[in-house]
């Protein structure tokens, strides 16, 4: 098993002032993870990050430029890159996927051209810089689809169940084309979440392999808290080992080391995973969120993991930590993605493998390969 790192908000987190510290002693949190085994480096790419008169949406505001400078340093560092393309200006997740804002005029058959020729043009830039990609995801968390409306899936009335897959595999297809002329020795991943729910897996990649997609790994997102236990988690991913043969990666996981805000007796000072939280139905909480905690999640993790198979586990975001002025979304950002009803703090700094003053946690160690 391998170990990567999507650390997309990298330079945004170093330039406000963050520091990392381990037993009291400054380190470079990059080379630490070197040091642990971790040899994939994954960035998301936007296309237009930016509101129309020019101010940034937050959330590292990775649009091409700042890719470049990512991918330059993770070069560097020897780290394999795994690209992240979101096609779209802003986040994209299982609420979201939202059309670029350059791209609204265009009907459906239009969009599924423009993926092909963005997909096309932006590796072609990216070969001329000499960027080596391990891997590029055909879209992020895409388990409902993506560019919506036109490649959105839709609940059958009276089933679990979804449709318009005929909509959406030509979507994936059009961009997989372009990924294969432009980057032949790439593999091509599709991600999902809900990683626990298997019934979701069973008839997703069973569209997609009746429909004869091309590609190459299946990619999970795995946060215990919306996808469900470990036994969960292993009936599908055996599942997924015996009906597609195809590699599994968990591209994103993460867990918290603490529920306590960062910021006190502010307004909107709660993180995303909070007590109200958990006062949700169908929400799983495996072990406290705490920094024990967290270090026993991430040791059960990596052990069982390996024994079923993975082959590999990125952490999301491990160094974000709660800076000031660093936001998952600037007032423009939340404007974008239709959340104004959001606080614009980082509000997923209590998921870091450091502590809101940047001491390593212990699961930090844990999260390693075992020598």
């Amino acid at each position: 098993m391998k170990l990567g790192i999507d650390v997309s908000t990298y330079f945004e987190t170093i330039e406000a002032g963050a520091k990392y510290y381990i037993d009291g002693k400054e380190v470079d949190p990059i080379d630490q993870f070197i040091e642990q085994g971790v040899d994939a480096f994954r960035i998301r790419l936007w296309i237009d990050p930016y509101s129309e008169d020019g101010q940034p949406y937050g959330g590292g505001t990775v649009d091409l430029k700042e890719f470049y400078r990512l991918a330059d340093f993770a070069m560097k560092k020897g780290f394999k890159i795994l690209l992240d393309i979101h096609y779209s200006d802003f986040w994209c997740d299982p609420s979201k996927q939202m059309v670029p804002k350059s791209w609204r005029h265009l009907d459906y058959d239009g969009i599924v051209k423009k993926v092909y020729e963005y997909t096309v043009e932006t590796l072609k830039d990216m070969k001329a810089h000499n960027i080596p990609l391990m891997g590029i995801q055909m879209g992020n968390e895409i388990t409902n689809g993506m560019l919506w409306p036109h490649g959105k899936l839709n609940k059958i009335p009276g089933s679990e169940h979804r449709n318009n897959y005929e909509h959406l595999i030509p979507i994936i297809k059009s961009g997989i084309k372009g990924i294969r002329e432009v980057y032949p020795e790439s593999l091509i991943v599709l991600h999902l979440e809900k990683s626990g729910f298997r019934w979701i897996y069973e008839e997703w990649f069973g569209e997609i392999k009746k429909a004869g997609v091309d590609y190459d790994v299946i990619g999970l997102s795995y946060y215990p808290y919306w996808h469900g236990t470990f036994d969960m988690l292993y009936d599908n991913v055996e599942y997924l080992k015996k009906e597609y043969a195809k590699p599994i990666w968990i591209v994103e996981t993460g867990y918290g080391f603490t529920m306590a805000p960062f910021i006190e007796n502010g307004a909107h000072q709660q993180n995303l995973i909070n007590e109200g939280f958990f006062s949700q139905e169908g929400v799983f909480k495996p072990y406290p969120l705490s920094k024990e905690g967290q270090r026993d999640f991430f040791h059960d993790l990596l052990e069982s993991a390996e024994k079923h198979g993975i082959e590999y586990i990125m952490y999301w975001e491990p160094l974000w930590l709660p800076m000031p002025g660093l936001e998952w979304a600037s007032k423009v950002g939340e404007e974008y993605v239709g959340e104004t009803d959001k606080p614009t703090h980082n509000e997923w700094a209590n998921q870091c493998l450091y502590d809101y003053e940047g001491n390593a946690n212990p699961a930090l160690f844990e999260y390693s390969l075992k020598k």
